[in-house]
Order: C-alpha cells, then sequence, then structure tokens
C-alpha cells in the first residue's frame, strides 16, 4: 500500500508539478495565500471581483509555471460583462502582479441578483494569452471566446485549440478570516489544479508512490479511459480542497491519485512583485510632449500611480522641462 509522504515545506504561494505515469497525465496544483491577498487589499476590489481576480491569478500562475524559457505570460480579459478587464501578469520562474477594471454599479447589481459567477461577471467578450521570451522575439497569442462560459472552460478550450491536449483545469478562490491579537482580519486564498493528458509520456517517469493502492495485476487502462478517469477524479475535487491551507498540494494528489501512484516534483515558489520603478515611469513620462506633460500637472508636479501596485511616483515639471 502507498502511504502518504512527510511533506514539510509550507503549501502556500507554490506550484506543485507532479505525474501520473500509468494514466499518462501531467499536472500542476497551485496554491495562493499571502500573494492573492496582498494583490487584492491594493485596491479594494469588491468580493466578487476579488474571487475572480484570485482565480485569474492561480490561473495565470499555473500557465506560467509551464514556461521553460525567461519570459512573461500576460492574460488578459477584454469584455462587455460588469468586470470588463482582468489583467495578470507573470514573469518566469516566479513573480506574479493582477489588476482588475470593473462597474461597481454592475457588479453591486449582479450580486444582488445572484448572478456573480464567473461567465455572468465577465460577460461576452475574448480572453487572450500573450507570451513574451523578450525583444528578441516575437509574440505568440492565443485567444478564446468568453461568451458564455468562465476562466475554467475558457482555458480548457484555450490548449484544444492552441496546443490540440487534452487538459482540465479547476480554479477556485475564498475569503477567510484569520485570527489575531487585534482580532480576526480578512484574507484572500486561490487554488488551481491543471491536467493534461499527454499518452506515452509516462514511460520516462519513475513514480513516487509505486505502484499505487490498486491491486497487483490490475491491468493499464486505456488511452481513452485513462484520460476519463483522470477527468473524472479531477472533476471529484471540492472548491474548498483546492484553498483549504490544512490539506496541502502533496496531499490532494495522493487523495485523488494513490491507486494509480502519483509522482510529485519539488513545488515552485510563487510572489506578489511588480515591475514597475522610478526609472520606467520617467521614462514613459518623457515619451509624452512638453505640451502632454504640462496637462498632466496637477498640484504643481506629475504623479503617475502603477495599476497593479498603486505606488505613486512624483516628479517636479521642471525635471523633464525647464522653462515649466
Amino acid at each position: 500500500m502507498s502511504t502518504v509522504p512527510d511533506l514539510t515545506h509550507g503549501a502556500d504561494d507554490i506550484v506543485v508539478p507532479f505525474h501520473v505515469d500509468e494514466l499518462d497525465l501531467r499536472g500542476r496544483v497551485a496554491r495562493l495565500g499571502r500573494s492573492a491577498t496582498t494583490i487584492i487589499d491594493r485596491h479594494g476590489y469588491p468580493p466578487e471581483v476579488s474571487r475572480l481576480l484570485a482565480e485569474a491569478t492561480a490561473l495565470t500562475v499555473l500557465l506560467g509555471s509551464g514556461l521553460k524559457f525567461d519570459g512573461r505570460l500576460i492574460l488578459q480579459t477584454q469584455t462587455d460583462g460588469p468586470v470588463r478587464m482582468l489583467v495578470v501578469d507573470v514573469t518566469t520562474p516566479d513573480k506574479v502582479r493582477a489588476l482588475a477594471r470593473f462597474d461597481a454599479g454592475k457588479v453591486a447589481e449582479a450580486a444582488a441578483a445572484g448572478r456573480a459567477d464567473p461567465a455572468s461577471l465577465l460577460g461576452s467578450g475574448q480572453l487572450v494569452m500573450t507570451i513574451d521570451q523578450g525583444a528578441e522575439t516575437q509574440r505568440y497569442q492565443g485567444i478564446v471566446s468568453l461568451d458564455g462560459q468562465g476562466l475554467e472552460q475558457a482555458a480548457d478550450q484555450y490548449f484544444r485549440q492552441s496546443e490540440q491536449i487534452e487538459t482540465r483545469v479547476r480554479l477556485a478562490a475564498a475569503e477567510e478570516l484569520v485570527p489575531g491579537e487585534n482580532g480576526p482580519s480578512r484574507a484572500w486564498r486561490a487554488g488551481g489544479m491543471l491536467v493534461q493528458h499527454v499518452p506515452k509520456a509516462g514511460s520516462a517517469i519513475t513514480r513516487d508512490l509505486a505502484p499505487g493502492d490498486a491491486p497487483d495485476g490490475t491491468p493499464l487502462p486505456e488511452p481513452d479511459e485513462a484520460w476519463a478517469e483522470a477527468r473524472a477524479l479531477t472533476d471529484t475535487i471540492g472548491d474548498d480542497e483546492l484553498v483549504d491551507r490544512t490539506v496541502s498540494p502533496e496531499r490532494l494528489l495522493f487523495r485523488l491519485f494513490h491507486e494509480r501512484g502519483v509522482r510529485v516534483f519539488d513545488a515552485q515558489g510563487v510572489s506578489d512583485h511588480c515591475t514597475c520603478s522610478r526609472d520606467k515611469i520617467e521614462n514613459i513620462v518623457r515619451s509624452f510632449t512638453p505640451q502632454e506633460r504640462h496637462d498632466m500637472v496637477e498640484h504643481g508636479a506629475i504623479t503617475v500611480t502603477c495599476e497593479y501596485c498603486s505606488t505613486s511616483y512624483k516628479f517636479a515639471p521642471a525635471e523633464f522641462d525647464p522653462a515649466e
């Protein structure tokens, strides 16, 4: 019989890759805690927007952690729903930032009417995945329709279109009360799992939990049956399991795949990190014309606030135009 391994690393702000060779399955589990809370708390988004952005962040982290090169993966939605735009930017290997744009009145109306699910909040439009390997290479973009579907379904469709790989994505986010010396505080958690059927991928893999809990002599499933089994098991995951701080990604994987045997790889950390800086913002301001910079002056200064991290940069007009 397989046993649960003794795993001691933290279960938050990580991505854990895994393989299930008997099902020709590979995948990753993401668990976000402090990073999701930090991103959301900077903006004071309504709970419905916060939950959607947390799920989008978990999805982008899952996808970005699969890149095998230094670069960026950017997820962006452009829709006509109450939440008209989400942007999540992952810089490999471990940095993420995110923001949302929305109509507060429409979000409140949707919540009051019980229509705060991802598909309703997003409405009709598109999801764009951009992979950027740097200035010397051409960007790759994949576009998926969001008409009537949420982020999970859009991600499944993205992989069918772009890579022709059978893929299932699960996402969840929740707000929790965290006890503290000054009373409980609110925090956000997000989790996700991505599983992909990759035939023959298991031939070069050795198991950590081999041979699973299935009785000796149990036949291996046929490829179509293997994917059906993997998808069915993935769909049994409750949203609470994806975000529960007491259930590590490794333990969750053991619950799902112990009969087949699952190999878990080293976790990759994730941290909230914005790439803005005073020098970058200064260069952007210098790209405007003198008249445009003059129109930007308020109370004797040019102030630019980063939409991602809400950091404000203040410049004296004379830094750009000595005559000011």
